[in-house]
């Protein structure tokens, strides 16, 4: 054998002594995630969640789902555990990933509300009509039909022409669709439509605040915005913060990994 075959044969037996074997992380459920390195978006009830039920995580929170996926798909993270219309959303674009389900999730849906500041009652009186106007006059259903359609093809409503003397500030978070995302150089999607319902409601303009999820409640509370729609989950320790309006949509978590 040529010396220089003895030294490539020498340096790939170093290179192979020194590769462990890994063992593809595999994630069913629930009870799988313990142990697991962990991605959820900041604020949400994915992480609040994650951070009670999982043992051992190595948790990573990131200002967007989106984000969490880009980390979950060059391997930082084994999975990401987030809302299931944003998660469809991401795996629509992501098709190397995929959804994977749990009943526990399916059994403890949360409920999205409106949330405004502490003792705000007249706009949350005038929150609370323009949902049971919408539910009551078949625009709730012609905009879950819009935004959530049976065959995939989102079409958005044009915008309302509003008109007032005021203007209600809308927080949100513009990277949780079909709920609110960037279409263009417009912030769109369910709650920014029912924004504008509420808004033509309260005889009043709109203007959308893009801000980070964990950044709404306190805006709120500085007075920076008026109201947030952002697929907020109704929760007790919410409820110490903010009042909500009446529920209008129904969600689970999923959990998003590498197919």
């Amino acid at each position: 054998m040529k010396k220089t075959n003895l030294i490539l044969v020498a340096v790939l037996a170093v290179l192979f002594a020194g590769c462990k074997k890994t063992e593809a992380v595999v994630i069913n459920g629930v009870s799988d995630l313990n142990g697991k390195k962990i991605g959820v978006q900041a604020g949400t009830t994915g992480e609040m969640w994650v951070e009670e039920n999982v043992a051992d995580v190595k948790l990573s929170s990131f200002k967007s789902g989106i984000d969490a996926a880009l980390d979950l798909k060059n391997g930082a993270i084994d999975a990401v555990v987030i809302d299931e219309l944003p998660a469809q959303e991401i795996v629509k674009r992501n098709p190397d990933l995929k959804i994977v389900r749990d009943t526990y999730f399916a059994e403890n849906k949360e409920e999205y509300a409106i949330a405004v500041k502490k003792g705000s009652v007249d706009l949350l009186m005038k929150i609370n009509t323009a949902i049971e106007l919408m539910k009551g006059n078949g625009e709730y259903e012609a905009l879950v039909n819009a935004f959530m359609p049976s065959d995939g093809v989102i079409k958005i409503p044009e915008s309302l022409k509003l008109e007032g003397d005021k203007t209600l500030k809308l927080g949100t978070n513009a990277a949780f669709a079909p709920f609110e995302y960037i279409s263009g150089k417009d912030i769109v999607g369910f709650d920014i439509t029912m924004g504008q319902k509420i808004a033509a409601v309260a005889n009043t303009k709109l203007e959308v605040v893009d801000m980070a999820f964990d950044s709404l409640i306190p805006a709120l509370q500085s007075g920076t915005i008026d109201f947030i729609a952002a697929g907020m989950s109704v929760t007790e320790e919410r409820k110490k913060n903010v009042d909500f309006s009446e529920p209008y949509f129904a969600s689970e978590q999923v959990i998003i990994v590498r197919k």
